[in-house]
């Protein structure tokens, strides 16, 4: 298993910053008088295919050979890495294959397919993603970038902190959603070398909290199937990602369905923006854990903003 370095990720800053936005950072007087916090909102939800994970599909296309590329690639993913992988695939004018649960918003599967990816539907499960995969794959000869647990994908995560740690000084804990743990991880092997005392904190759905059980457990605890709002956290951690989780993270926070919309209600409100149910988890467990973050400087990473406006979970839940 390759770790990926610090060096790891300034090289894929370079690699990738053509193709990438550096994304704003938004803060709000009253969340901030909310929470008894100082809150920085990193907009990942801004980047072209709208979320982060364009950061560690780009590296990843723009770091194959020629002969490797004309292969294209090949993913699964709940929507967001299909996405931006097939964008990255683009940009270097190569094909790209993903399978994706029946149920990923409808929203995502629309992106995929305007960036020009080809998409296999699977039943909602990761080993229905995974054994789909592995026929669509067999197929197509692309290279696997995995969404989550490749160095090259965790190396280009790593860019974002990089970003915001040169966007906003002396934060004392970072805290961003957690799945597979891609953007944990990049967070993690970036803030030991840039900023060693600013705290890397995970947030995870209740209803999807296997990550929060292993980290309590000491290892992974996988669900194959579970169900909550925030879909683009429905994956399980996988040993690299679990290196840098087991290693670095200093707590992971939980929050329930209606605190999730709760707070990505609040977010759409004061800061004006649009973002997925992934990304309200952070500051859900944030106004849930007060305690914990009160008089902090504390940044968030807002990952995503691939909604389906016509399904917006306040519409749709009970």
């Amino acid at each position: 298993m390759y770790i990926p370095t610090y060096d790891d990720m300034l090289s894929a800053h370079a690699r990738i910053k053509p193709y990438i936005r550096k994304t704003p950072v938004r803060t709000s007087d009253y969340l901030d008088e909310l929470t008894g916090a100082k809150l920085f909102f990193k907009c990942e939800n801004f980047q072209e295919p709208g979320a982060f994970k364009v950061r560690g599909a780009t590296n990843a296309v723009f770091g194959l050979d020629d002969a490797q590329a004309a292969q294209g690639v090949a993913t699964h993913s709940s929507g967001n890495h299909a996405s931006c992988l097939s964008y990255a695939a683009m940009k270097r004018g190569i094909p790209c294959n993903v399978v994706m649960p029946s149920t990923a918003p409808q929203a995502k599967k629309d992106t995929v397919r305007r960036y020009g990816g080809k998409i296999t539907e699977c039943a909602p499960s990761t080993s229905s993603r995974e054994e789909a995969f592995a026929k669509v794959q067999a197929e197509s000869g692309g290279d696997f970038v995995h969404p989550y647990n490749d160095p090259r994908v965790i190396a280009g995560q790593g860019t974002c902190s990089k970003e915001f740690i040169e966007q906003v000084d002396g934060l004392d804990a970072v805290v961003a959603p957690i799945g597979g743990g891609g953007m944990i991880s990049g967070t993690c092997l970036t803030l030991a070398t840039l900023a060693p005392e600013t705290k890397v904190i995970a947030a995870e759905p209740e209803q999807a909290d296997d990550a929060y059980r292993s980290f309590k457990a000491g290892h992974i605890i996988a669900d194959d199937a579970p169900k909550t709002i925030a879909e683009g956290l429905l994956v399980p951690l996988k040993d690299l990602t679990w290196h840098f989780v087991s290693n670095h993270v200093s707590e992971i926070y939980t929050a329930s369905e209606q605190e999730i919309i709760d707070a990505m209600k609040l977010i759409w409100k004061h800061l004006r923006i649009v973002m997925e149910p992934s990304s309200a988890v952070p500051m859900a467990t944030v106004l849930k854990n007060p305690e914990a973050f009160k008089g902090k400087r504390v940044g968030l990473i807002v990952t995503g903003g691939n909604v389906d406006l016509d399904t917006l979970p306040w519409l749709t839940t009970p």
